[in-house]
């Protein structure tokens, strides 16, 4: 409760008036409407963005950089199913299990 009163005393203190804070409190809203506006009008004058190459050599290099980035994915998935499998092996051999009996190295 204390907290909550230092808090409200400050923005008594900072904010003297009900007026400002209402008018900081709705501000975005009357903002919006006029960036929505602004941003409607710049997209009718751009022209459009080629999100895909139109040129055979460039789109040749995309596909291309497409299979290389799926075939490492496919790797790497094979190497962590490799490794979990190796992992299980360890396990059922029981190595990791400590042997009371094996000789202490100092």
């Amino acid at each position: 409760m204390r907290r909550i009163r230092l808090v409200r005393f400050f923005l008594n203190r900072f904010f003297r008036t009900r007026r400002v804070l209402r008018m900081l409190r709705g501000a975005p809203a009357w903002m919006m409407p006029a960036l929505c506006a602004a941003a409607e009008t710049a997209d009718k004058s751009a022209e459009k963005i080629a999100v895909f190459p139109t040129t055979p050599y460039h789109q040749y290099i995309v596909y291309e950089s497409l299979a290389i980035f799926w075939i490492a994915i496919l790797g790497l998935v094979v190497i962590i199913r490799m490794k979990l499998r190796e992992i299980e092996r360890i396990q059922k051999l029981g190595i990791e299990e400590e042997d009371p009996n094996a000789p202490l190295l100092r």
